[in-house]
C-alpha cells in the first residue's frame, strides 16, 4: 500500500535515479527494518529495481498504478505466493498460457521470471504483467490483449479483447475470482466475467487460483461452474 513516505521515496529516486538503502534511512529518518519494508513494497510494484547495496528508479514502470490494485497486491500475499509456486509446476515446455488480471496470477507471472523454459507463450489482459514481461527470457512470446483500459482492475477489457482472445488456442488458462462456493465461481465485474468465460472456452485445461479468503463466498457475476476447472489451487 502506498504511503506518504513511499511517495516521497519515489520522488527522491526520480531525481537521483539510484541510491543506497543507508542513504534512504538517513534521508527519511527511519530504521533499517522500515526502509527495507518500504523498498520491498516498491519493488513488488515494479516501481524500483534492487541492485547490490541499494535501489534504482524504474523509468519504465507505471508509477500511477491504481491504489485499488496496489491494495490487492499486498492482501494475503504469502498465500498468493504459495499458490503461484504450485501453479508454476503445472506449466510445461511450449505451453500457451493465459493469465488473467488478478493479483494472484500476477504472482504467478513473477514466479515465471525465474522458470527455465526454452519456449513459452503468455496471453494476458493484465497491464502489470505486460510491464514485467521485459524481465522474462527474450525467446518467450507475449500477446497483450487490446481493448479498453479498466483502471480499477488495471487490465484490458471489452469487445476487442474478447474477439482477439477467441482466435487463440490456449493450452492452460490460469485465473482467479472474487469467490467460489459449492457450485459456482464468481466475480464482481461484468466485463471481466466476459474475458474469463472466453478464456475458459479457448483453453484446453483450466486452473482456478483462489486463496482461502475466497472460498465459500459469492460475487455478483457467475463466469464458470466450479466443476469446469481441471484443478483448483489454493493455500
Amino acid at each position: 500500500m502506498e504511503t506518504l513516505r513511499t511517495r516521497k521515496i519515489l520522488d527522491y529516486l526520480k531525481k537521483k535515479k539510484s541510491c543506497s538503502l543507508k542513504e534512504l534511512m538517513e534521508r527519511f529518518g527511519v530504521s533499517s527494518a522500515t526502509i527495507h519494508r518500504d523498498v520491498e513494497g516498491l519493488a513488488r510494484r515494479d516501481a524500483v529495481e534492487r541492485v547490490r547495496g541499494g535501489i534504482v528508479f524504474n523509468e519504465h514502470a507505471t508509477h500511477s498504478q491504481p491504489s485499488d490494485f496496489q491494495d490487492r497486491i499486498v492482501a494475503n500475499r504469502k498465500a498468493k505466493i504459495a499458490i503461484a509456486q504450485k501453479a508454476v509446476r503445472i506449466i510445461s515446455e511450449g505451453d500457451i498460457v493465459f493469465l488473467d488480471s488478478s493479483t494472484t496470477t500476477y504472482e504467478l507471472a513473477l514466479a515465471l521470471i525465474h522458470a527455465e523454459f526454452d519456449h513459452l507463450s503468455i496471453v494476458t489482459n493484465a497491464i502489470p504483467i505486460m510491464h514485467i514481461f521485459r524481465k522474462f527470457p527474450t525467446h518467450w512470446a507475449m500477446i497483450g490483449l487490446g481493448g479498453n483500459f479498466d483502471p480499477q482492475l488495471n487490465s484490458i477489457l471489452g469487445v476487442s479483447a474478447l474477439e482477439q482472445l477467441q482466435s487463440y488456442n490456449i493450452t492452460k488458462a490460469f485465473m482467479s475470482c472474487f469467490g467460489v462456493d459449492d457450485r459456482n465461481v464468481t466475480t464482481n465485474h461484468e466485463r471481466q466475467a466476459g474475458i474469463l468465460k472466453r478464456a475458459m472456452e479457448s483453453a484446453e485445461r483450466r486452473y482456478l487460483l483462489a486463496d482461502h479468503t475466497k472460498l465459500g463466498r459469492t460475487g455478483l457475476y457467475r463466469f464458470a461452474a466450479k466443476a469446469s476447472f481441471d484443478e483448483i489451487i489454493t493455500d
